[in-house]
């Protein structure tokens, strides 16, 4: 298990890893504002007390942390723990970050820890998120590691819990909506015969961040800049109220051959988009 002290997120490392020799010609503002607009030391100082917690303990503990207030609708269409089956979880992704603690928080409760994220494997700094977690980098190249990390996922004793739009929502004509989803999740539970459960996190971010976002995505494309802002965006939704509404669980064998698997995949990404 990876040491933990009280610096366990160091931006000065991570631009290391990430950039090797260039790093050292990223001027110190510049990284100081990262420190500051990434909220280091209030990371640092939450990972530092909540060190003692791994998986859906320490998903919790950040619940209680960013002081999150959570409405379950339609919890009844959950499926049991004990049915024996293995089941593919796929949400729209509005936030970035709450909406995947406070997820991870859920499902990992109710099935006893038995799930894993698809995340970026910036997350993987996060000691006590790493443990459910298979990593894809999103900031290089697509990992070639790609497809055996989800091949590993599925295969694996454990439910997948997956954003299938890959990145957080966007404001697109004054409506916040998840971008198109990849069809991943359509083919790999086929091919593993899991049903799929939808679910809806309701939630926005800021004015600023969707604005910040369609630039990006719009004129620097190859760095997704407003990546850099979640952990702030995440600080400006706490103490607020989210609902999560679960959709009844879609059997694999509805995804045949009548449609494409991005067709499907735009068909379950309409049913949340009606929770």
């Amino acid at each position: 298990m990876e040491t933990i002290n009280k610096e366990t997120i160091n931006i000065d490392k991570i631009l290391q890893d990430k950039m090797g020799g260039k790093a050292k010609f990223v001027p110190r503002p510049l990284v100081s504002w990262l420190k500051k607009i990434l909220h280091q030391d209030e990371v640092n100082r939450y990972l530092w007390e909540s060190r003692h917690l791994s998986g859906t303990e320490w998903l919790e503990e950040c619940v209680r942390y960013l002081d999150m207030s959570i409405e379950l609708v339609g919890e009844e269409n959950l499926p049991d723990k004990n049915d024996g089956k293995l089941y593919t979880f796929v949400s729209n992704h509005p936030l970035g970050g709450e909406d995947g603690v406070a997820l991870g928080a859920i499902i990992g409760r109710r099935y006893d820890g038995r799930f894993r994220y698809l995340v970026n494997d910036i997350l993987m700094n996060l000691p006590g998120l790493a443990p459910v977690c298979i990593p894809i980098n999103k900031t290089g190249n697509q990992s070639r590691n790609f497809p055996a990390m989800v091949e590993a996922g599925f295969k694996s004793d454990n439910h997948m819990l997956m954003f299938p739009a890959g990145i957080c929502s966007r404001r697109r004509d004054n409506e916040i909506r998840d971008i198109e989803w990849k069809k991943t999740f359509i083919t790999k539970s086929v091919e593993y015969q899991r049903d799929i459960v939808p679910i809806h996190f309701g939630g926005q971010n800021s004015d600023f961040f969707y604005r910040l976002a369609n630039f990006s995505d719009k004129y620097v494309k190859k760095v997704n800049i407003a990546m850099l802002f979640l952990v702030d965006e995440m600080y400006k939704n706490a103490h607020k109220h989210f609902r999560v509404a679960f959709g009844k669980p879609i059997p694999w064998q509805t995804f045949d051959k009548s449609r494409t698997p991005a067709q499907w995949a735009q068909y379950v990404q309409d049913i949340v988009y009606k929770l």
